[in-house]
């Protein structure tokens, strides 16, 4: 029997426009094995997602750019469908603030956390991400916001070179326009160059100290905080490899304790009166030690799917439970486990993983995902190969990263040239 109510349905919303999303697949598989009928919207051209036998239907997801009352009338569209109330999943940020912006408009047809519906905009826009860290006492680099070409110019003096530029809300970045969430800058005509194109980039532009990667110097916590506001779910896990290596998405993870990130996610959720599902990375400082905040997203991480415990939950069924008001098992963390994305980390996924492993594509109950990633990677491939072959006027771009979707400098935040 079910630890889940499986009379309530689910929907995965994720605007970003990403056909190789392993964190959508995730949550449809997590949902679907608990018996809980799930509907995802998301883009299915090209999507291995739509393959998996734990999804029951696919849904036409917002355009790009969409407005909340666009992303509303979506929601209600499939509301509509299902005919009963549902338990709503963000998976992106964008979905998280619009749902967050209207959840008195959603409450009649899902089940949300009741939390101030500004919260998830605020933390994840990474210049009120560093007033929230300032306020409350947890590491972040320091991070200065220009207003003039000439304050572009004293903040590189005062920051030294490099420097990390990031726009304060990426999700407003216009699709095509070559910009990137986070990009990692050696001079100040680089950096006032990019100040120049704020009003295309629709958000601020930041300029932070840079923290040098290095040996277990990347972590990452997921967790839900349930409506009291206690951290259920999830863990503390140390990124061993990314893709591009350095910066971006964690291509293998492994559940790592400490004592110290751990300390840090519950209290930052605590002073916040944050409720529902998070993703944290961090930093450590190999001067000092310390942990730094880099990235607070107000959803579910792509490889939050590595701390499932040992009574089977995860931070998605956490939500799930929690909202349709079933108790939490207590489950015990499995320190050591781990997590490769294949397509990022073949070799890592043949290696022996004595802690025990999941893998973002493959699964001996749903091989369809799997499948179809590997068909649409391979053309992916050859098809950014033979642009970069036939082009030579343009930045380089690794062959392996689609461009709307590439996590170089910018879903995790942390920068490396």
């Amino acid at each position: 029997m079910s630890l889940l109510d499986t009379r309530v349905p689910a929907v995965l919303l994720r605007i970003d426009r990403n056909p190789f999303h392993h964190g959508t697949l995730g949550a449809a598989r997590s949902l679907g094995r608990s018996g809980v009928e799930v509907h995802v919207v998301a883009d299915s051209a090209g999507s291995p997602v739509g393959a998996s036998r734990y999804v029951r239907q696919m849904h036409p997801p917002p355009l790009p750019g969409a407005s909340p009352d666009d992303v509303l009338a979506v929601l209600r569209r499939v509301a509509d469908d299902i005919a009963r109330p549902a338990v709503l999943v963000p998976l992106d940020d964008a979905s998280a603030i619009a749902v967050g912006r209207m959840r008195d408009e959603l409450a009649p047809s899902y089940l949300l956390p009741s939390m101030p519906g500004t919260l998830a905009e605020r933390v994840a826009d990474k210049a009120e991400l560093a007033a929230v860290c300032a306020s409350t006492d947890v590491p972040h680099p320091t991070t200065l916001v220009p207003d003039s070409p000439a304050e572009v110019t004293d903040a590189m003096r005062r920051l030294g070179l490099p420097v990390v530029a990031k726009w304060s809300r990426p999700w407003l970045l216009p699709v095509g326009s070559g910009l990137r969430s986070t990009v990692l800058v050696h001079s100040v005509q680089q950096a006032r160059e990019l100040f120049l194109r704020t009003g295309e980039a629709g958000s601020r532009l930041l300029l932070q100290a840079y923290l040098a990667p290095g040996p277990d110097r990347d972590w990452f916590f997921h967790g839900y905080a349930d409506h009291s506001g206690t951290v259920r779910a999830g863990g503390p896990g140390r990124k061993q490899l990314s893709w591009p290596r350095g910066a971006g998405l964690t291509a293998v993870g492994c559940w790592t304790p400490n004592t110290q990130v751990q300390a840090l996610a519950e209290r930052l959720a605590d002073e916040l009166g944050y409720r529902g599902i998070f993703d944290l990375d961090f930093r450590r400082c190999g001067a000092t030690g310390r942990y730094h905040l880099l990235d607070f997203n107000p959803r579910a991480g792509a490889q939050f799917r590595l701390f499932a415990d040992s009574a089977g939950l995860d931070v998605v069924r956490a939500l799930h439970l929690d909202l349709t008001g079933r108790p939490l098992p207590a489950g015990a963390p499995l320190a050591g486990r781990a997590f490769v994305v294949e397509n990022y980390a073949p070799l890592a996924a043949l290696r022996p993983a004595p802690g025990g492993r999941e893998l973002a594509w493959y699964a001996a109950d749903d091989r369809a995902p799997g499948r179809v990633m590997w068909a649409q990677w391979c053309r992916h491939v050859s098809r950014r190969l033979r642009e970069r072959l036939g082009t030579t006027t343009t930045a380089p771009v690794s062959p392996l990263i689609p461009r709307a979707a590439s996590p170089s400098l910018t879903d995790n935040e942390k920068a490396s040239s």
